[in-house]
């Protein structure tokens, strides 16, 4: 199963709309399972850099089969692996709110990407759009991260 052109379109307006509502300009980025951009957009009047940091999120919460935010206590619990590995891919890998893999039938299709917001609207905005059209919100806990 792959993440169509249409779904991606799908959730980005959705997304959008969302931020709309929320008083937000918003940035909003789907990129498939391995990866690879599928859509992003910059809604009026969203910072410049926030398209960078959408694909980012969303990068990082495809390859990582993971939301970004799960990725936190990874990255604090080993810092300098974590700067490292951040480097490795085409994107790098951060440790935030705004970034959901996209899921469903516990297949991994992608990932989403929010920012503009505070970090819990860019979350807020991920987890209701995606919810909303019927994708998978629950992850297994990340087995990276070190207690202590």
């Amino acid at each position: 199963m792959k993440l169509t052109l249409s779904e991606a379109e799908e959730i980005v307006a959705a997304a959008l709309k969302q931020g709309q509502g929320l008083g937000k300009a918003l940035s909003v980025a789907v990129v498939d399972a391995g990866g690879f951009l599928q859509v992003v957009k910059r809604s009026d009047g969203a910072r410049p850099l926030t398209p960078n940091i959408a694909i980012a999120k969303a990068y990082s919460s495809a390859v990582m089969e993971r939301p970004t935010k799960m990725l936190r206590a990874w990255a604090d619990s080993n810092p300098t692996f974590f700067a490292q590995l951040s480097t490795m891919g085409a994107q790098p890998i951060v440790a935030t709110e705004g970034g959901v893999t996209v899921k469903r039938d516990d297949e991994i299709l992608g990932g989403l990407g929010v920012s503009g917001g505070t970090g819990d609207e860019d979350q807020q905005v991920c987890d209701e759009v995606l919810g909303a059209l019927g994708y998978q919100l629950q992850f297994q806990a990340w087995g990276g991260a070190r207690n202590g």
